[in-house]
């Protein structure tokens, strides 16, 4: 029989040091108090949702909330711009498709020309 000896050095101190934190965090977690879960009541999340974005205050059953027209308008010229952008891209490629080749044939033609 062979007998294993198991080294005990500098080696181990970080996973005792993993172990000594696991344990920490576990008495922390299991020993803190957490209070009951409060939600918004009767106001509707959604409705105050779309009333932020349009910077509309209303006050009949909605959570108080920023405004953000601001943000909402510059997201929507940024998207409008990024859309042009794109459809102009498409438009000058179907027209310098000729270009692009190494050849300069222009294949759109077809047939035996």
């Amino acid at each position: 029989m062979s007998s294993s000896s198991f080294r005990i050095g500098r080696h181990l101190l970080p996973g005792v040091i993993a172990v000594a934190l696991f344990g920490v965090m576990a008495a922390v977690f299991l020993t803190a108090s957490i209070g009951e879960p409060a939600g918004f009541g009767d106001a509707s999340v959604i409705e105050s949702i779309g009333f932020s974005l349009l910077d509309i205050t209303d006050a009949n059953g909605t959570v108080p909330t920023e405004g953000f027209l601001a943000a909402f308008i510059l997201i929507a010229f940024a998207l409008d711009a990024a859309l042009d952008g794109s459809i102009m891209l498409a438009r000058r490629e179907d027209e310098d498709m000729a270009d692009l080749r190494p050849d300069g044939n222009d294949r759109r033609k077809g047939g035996d020309e």
